[in-house]
């Protein structure tokens, strides 16, 4: 049994940990968290699971950029379950809560970098077909999904950190190979 909350403060060291045992020491050099220095996590999308083991899940959101043109969208994850309670339905609470959450705020489109099988079941499909990369990821762990229908017309190109603006107020975005992403200035 378990129950789904708001991410509070208090849960940040728990959360940390629970990421080290789920994704193991390595995970902060993963080309995804390069896109989430610096910045928090998207108000209203970060939400932990609770359960008779105390913090057993947690998830959130990061603001990004699509291509050129800079198109918002949302990179989700990482989705931490506790490894001995997976399987048990949390990170699909989690993950559903999370796309209601972001329809709810008005968000259009929703980026990940994972397991297409595990995502599929929710209705994330491949970003590959639209053009659409990470860098220093295969094409085939981008997936996408569309809060709004027809979110992804027009959109292609790189997927950027949401401050990779040249100057912090120009409208080109600052290209952001594979590797460490500068911090924000």
């Amino acid at each position: 049994m378990f129950h789904l909350a708001p991410f509070h403060p208090h849960d940040a060291d728990a959360v940390e940990a629970l990421l080290d045992r789920a994704f193991g020491p390595g995970r902060l050099a993963k080309s995804s968290y390069a896109f989430r220095r610096g910045i928090e996590p998207v108000a209203g999308l970060r939400f932990v699971a609770h359960g008779g083991e105390g913090l057993v899940g947690t998830i959130a959101c990061w603001p990004i950029v699509v291509g050129e043109a800079g198109t918002p969208a949302l990179l989700l994850g990482p989705v931490g379950v506790e490894p001995g309670l997976q399987g048990r339905g949390i990170g699909a609470a989690l993950i559903e809560r999370t796309l209601n959450g972001a329809a709810a705020l008005g968000h259009r489109l929703v980026l990940l970098v994972g397991d297409p099988v595990y995502y599929a079941r929710f209705g994330f499909r491949s970003a590959a077909p639209h053009g659409i990369r990470v860098p220093a990821e295969p094409p085939g762990r981008l997936q996408y999904f569309e809060l709004v229908p027809e979110a992804l017309d027009g959109v292609s190109g790189t997927v950027m950190h949401r401050d990779a603006m040249v100057g912090g107020a120009s409208p080109e975005p600052r290209r952001l190979g594979a590797g460490a992403l500068p911090e924000p200035t």
